[in-house]
């Protein structure tokens, strides 16, 4: 019983009876012009529905009136119910859909009108006739005698009122998500908006790893080097790199909160392939022995293509000082034609991971993947090899 009761503690309840009843009010300034033509507003509706802007004046109404607490329930906020649009008619299609809710809601007023009217009018004249009278202006109720007995069937009529209410009120709801929700269009654009913002946490992620991990990876070797060195000299080099080091983490880390901080603001000031030498110092500083070569014009490069092979360079000799420590590293980037390639090889020792296996060795795969490139990661011929071709396109 509780559970049937509970739509009358609803304010849903009754946005829902008021927007059911709002085409009414349109009705019934017609009826004071010409009450033999009670059709011709829904007549009139139909091209009112073409306007592109009813379609998002109708959305707007029907998320904060016939669905006013959906967007709290999905953590939104209220009349925020994504399953109504409110953006204009864009398409044809659109422009029906709306005339055919107009349309909707026009009968739809008629019915809850004639219901809130004459239910209570019935209940009214049965208690009447259990007193003695017998109503002669009510349709609804062909009683010729008056008997005591009509006062038991009086709260039937306030019974099926509540029903109509009720149930017209989710039926319109319904109505509405299906004629005011997203197009196709729609949909599409929110789920490629939906995939970039995905899109841009994966990167974001791998951006803190790549940065944040290699800073910590040359402190760490810097450290314990300058105390197994004894040597001041070598100390304050080894202090200079990780201040510099350090410092370039604290730049790429500021950069990465101003993005998150602002979402419309550009990933700008990304490190590229011209700025490699700042890297290679870096891991020379480290004690690793850098062998690098590099040919073809990278200042040409494409500006994403160049900022992800930054990183993916920076991700290797990470590795390098990481799994391997002060070995010889040859590196190998080049601009041929169409194509950017970039190889690191260090001998192979038994604490590099295998292939697959480490946030790292997938980030960089995943970077070249985005770019439609490819990336090998592995054992190959008693070294251990990082080879990309990223696409100039």
């Amino acid at each position: 019983m509780v559970r049937l009761l509970r739509p009358l503690t609803r304010g849903t309840t009754y946005t829902r009876l008021l927007h059911l009843w709002v085409p009414m009010l349109f009705v019934s300034l017609w009826m004071f012009i010409d009450q033999t033509k009670p059709w011709v507003p829904a007549l009139l509706v139909i091209p009112l529905g073409l306007i592109p802007a009813v379609r998002r004046g109708e959305g707007v109404q029907a998320r904060y009136m016939l669905s006013p607490g959906e967007g709290d329930a999905r953590g939104e906020r209220a009349g925020q119910d994504a399953t109504i649009s409110i953006a204009p008619s864009a398409t044809w299609h659109d422009r029906l859909r709306t005339v055919l809710l107009l349309e909707a809601r026009m009968v739809m007023g008629w019915v809850v009108a004639g219901v809130s009217v004459w239910l209570p009018v019935i209940t009214v004249d049965l208690i009447r006739i259990s007193t003695g009278y017998v109503p002669d202006d009510n349709p609804f109720l062909p009683v010729s005698q008056p008997h005591w007995a009509y006062a038991l069937l009086a709260p039937l009529p306030l019974v099926a009122l509540y029903a109509a209410v009720v149930g017209l009120g989710e039926l319109m709801t319904v109505i509405a998500r299906r004629l005011l929700g997203p197009s196709a269009a729609e949909r599409l654009a929110a789920l490629e908006e939906r995939t970039e913002q995905l899109l841009e946490r994966t990167r974001i992620a791998r951006e803190l790893h790549d940065s944040i991990g290699h800073a910590l990876t040359v402190a760490v070797v810097q450290a314990g080097a300058a105390r197994a060195a004894g040597s001041p000299e070598f100390t304050d080099r080894a202090l200079l790199a990780i201040e510099d080091t350090g410092r370039a983490a604290l730049e790429d880390l500021e950069r990465v909160l101003g993005v998150l901080r602002e979402s419309q603001r550009p990933a700008s000031g990304r490190p590229t392939l011209v700025e490699a030498d700042r890297l290679l110092e870096s891991a020379r500083t480290s004690g690793a022995k850098i062998d690098a070569e590099m040919t073809g014009p990278l200042e040409t490069v494409p500006g994403p293509v160049s900022r992800e092979g930054y990183r993916i360079l920076q991700e290797s000799l990470t590795n390098v000082l990481r799994h391997a420590g002060s070995v010889p590293v040859r590196i190998r980037i080049a601009v041929e034609g169409r194509t950017l390639r970039l190889e690191v090889r260090n001998p192979l020792t038994a604490e590099i991971p295998g292939p697959g296996r480490g946030s790292g060795l997938r980030g960089i795969r995943e970077r070249a993947s985005l770019l439609g490139g490819s990336a090998r990661t592995g054992p190959d011929e008693g070294d251990w090899q990082v080879h990309v071709e990223l696409p100039l396109r």
